[in-house]
């Protein structure tokens, strides 16, 4: 099991080259005016915003862009479902949308939101599951595949210290239920199925908690 994150990795390494060799260059410049349509529900900054107890914006500012326009992309080819934010998407072609990819990609993080009434016991299993994992249940460590500090790495796998609990959430429920499936190799589809809702809402307020950066 000690060569499963080694595994991991080389898999997400493999998908990188393939949407590296997808990209299209973006203009920062221009990307802040597609983000026009975003600013709604993802703020000026690029920060999004949690509602406790109801809906979860996720914070684009300082994300990857590569991972941002795949996203974007995955939503306008179907590939991940978001009602919400197809008919912004379908508006935008590759080019505009490696703009505004760019273009958050270079805006400073903002703190996340939704785990500051966490109890201390929550936080600890949530530190847990995101900084080790728990081999008991085969869930790997957050970390694993998103980086030191959870701040990212590479073009797949994206920043989620300092993103909004709520979407964090949301996300890993989406995994669980298979109703997201736009992940390399069911990576995060294989991990939330062995979750529960109390574990997935502990390590996304644990999350939540964690200072951002550029990622």
């Amino acid at each position: 099991m000690s060569k499963l994150p080694v595994i991991l990795a080389a898999i997400g390494l493999a998908t990188t080259a393939g949407i590296a060799s997808a990209e299209v260059s973006g203009d920062p410049q221009n990307g802040k005016e597609v983000a026009n349509l975003c600013v709604a529900c993802h703020q000026a900054d690029g920060s999004g915003k949690h509602i406790e107890g109801g809906e979860s914006w996720p914070r684009l500012a300082g994300l990857n862009a590569t991972y941002l326009a795949k996203q974007l992309h995955d939503i306008k080819d179907g590939s991940r479902t978001s009602p919400t934010m197809m008919p912004f998407v379908n508006m935008l072609d590759d080019q505009k949308i490696a703009d505004v990819a760019a273009y958050y990609s270079q805006l400073e993080p903002t703190a996340g939101e939704g785990g500051q009434k966490a109890d201390d016991a929550l936080l600890t299993r949530g530190k847990q599951l995101a900084q080790r994992g728990d081999w008991s249940q085969y869930v790997v460590s957050c970390k694993s595949c998103h980086g030191p500090g959870n701040q990212g790495a590479g073009d797949v796998f994206p920043g989620i210290a300092g993103q909004h609990a709520g979407y964090i959430e949301a996300q890993l429920k989406a995994w669980k239920e298979g109703t997201r499936k736009n992940d390399p190799q069911d990576l995060m589809g294989s991990i939330a199925r062995r979750m529960s809702d109390t574990d997935i809402h502990a390590v996304a307020v644990w999350l939540a908690n964690q200072n951002t950066a550029s990622n």
